[in-house]
């Protein structure tokens, strides 16, 4: 697997044209990373993680079939909708859906994304495995500044799994 970058726990990986690998541990078992990456008011918490973005929606239907929406809004009103359907669910350790950003002429493309959890001693590896349709697609993704806004995302994610952490 090609590495494109690292940032502590956090690795950004392109094993083929077509695929990028998130991947990060997280300091908390995998049934509190997969509560924070499954409610709508925890995901709120971490995924809009830009200064000045807000998270006006964030719907999804937690079920195979359901569908997900994201819209994030940037500090001069851009809103930044991202949607899909879960086509996987396994509970606390695997989703399989997938992911297309609203807007034209990029809704055309759609990836899928596999996120797995995997637990160890206390401690969860996440990794999001994106498959893209095309290299074009793929480069476009890596070309939006997703690692720079995923490895921000990531490090909330991690704040809000260690504050269910202690509130367990």
């Amino acid at each position: 697997m090609a590495a494109r970058s690292s940032r502590g726990d956090f690795q950004v990986a392109t094993p083929s044209d077509l695929e990028i690998v998130l991947t990060r541990t997280f300091d908390a078992p995998a049934r509190l990373v997969w509560e924070a990456t499954t409610q709508p008011e925890l995901i709120r918490r971490w995924y809009c993680c830009l200064e000045g973005f807000t998270m006006p929606v964030c719907d999804l239907d937690l079920r195979v079939g359901g569908a997900w929406r994201f819209v994030t809004r940037g500090p001069d009103g851009t809103e930044y909708p991202m949607c899909g359907v879960y086509r996987v669910i396994e509970q606390a350790k695997r989703i399989v859906q997938t992911e297309r950003y609203d807007v034209a002429p990029f809704n055309q493309f759609e990836a899928v994304v596999t996120m797995t959890l995997e637990e160890t001693n206390g401690q969860t590896i996440l990794r999001n495995h994106i498959l893209h349709a095309t290299k074009m697609a793929r480069d476009g993704h890596l070309q939006s500044g997703m690692e720079e806004g995923a490895a921000l995302a990531y490090a909330r994610l991690e704040e809000v799994a260690q504050s269910l952490r202690a509130a367990a």
